[in-house]
């Protein structure tokens, strides 16, 4: 699908104010832009209280540009979009169509999704294994970042935390070692990055 299709069906800020999504987002869009859609999905759901809950039905043009009201808010990786758009998509089959087709585009990229996971995860001080079971969540390949997984020190990740709740000694006491393995291995570290970590003297 070209640029010049996608420039056909929408208007980025008019999208944004119609289709405001309430998530956090942390990303650059990678969508294009031009005509304001007509119908917000979400209005047409919980709008009208007094009538029983009914799903919008988006298809076609609709449920693009409600796809790209999406995207516009926030990186979904695309097992999170699929499910996102089926809430009020007419056809589920016509949204994994589409989600393939924004997928090969690069609107949507489960690449840049898995990066910004790894990038804020470890700013939160999340080891290796917790990263990959948040991957795992989103039905992320991991390998997707496997270069970056291994690249990272993940010891002196494990120091830094260390040191920060526990200070630069190194304690003889059994107790308190396994209290800190206990907070590293919750962390998401690995044994072996974690003995290293609570082993390690200041001047090392």
């Amino acid at each position: 699908m070209s640029d010049a299709k996608f420039s056909k069906l929408l208007d980025y800020e008019a999208i944004k104010q119609q289709f405001g999504d309430t998530e956090d987002s942390a990303h650059t869009s990678t969508v294009p832009s031009q005509v304001l859609p007509e119908f917000d999905p979400e209005d047409s759901l919980f709008g009208q209280p007094d009538k029983q809950e009914k799903k919008p039905g988006l298809s076609g043009s609709r449920l693009r540009s409600y796809a790209f009201a999406v995207l516009t808010r926030k990186e979904y990786s695309k097992a999170e979009l699929i499910e996102k758009l089926a809430l009020y998509a007419e056809d589920r089959n016509e949204v994994i169509a589409l989600v393939d087709e924004l997928a090969k585009e690069n609107y949507q990229s489960d690449q840049r999704v898995a990066e910004i996971m790894l990038s804020s995860q470890k700013r939160k001080g999340k080891g290796p294994n917790q990263i990959k079971m948040k991957l795992k969540s989103k039905k992320i390949d991991t390998a997707l970042i496997s270069e970056e997984l291994k690249e990272t020190d993940w010891v002196q990740q494990a120091y830094e935390l260390k040191l920060k709740k526990y200070g630069p000694e190194v304690s003889k006491d059994p107790k308190l070692k396994a209290k800190q393995i206990r907070f590293l291995m919750y962390r998401g570290f690995e044994m072996d990055a974690i003995i290293k970590a609570i082993s390690r003297k200041p001047e090392d």
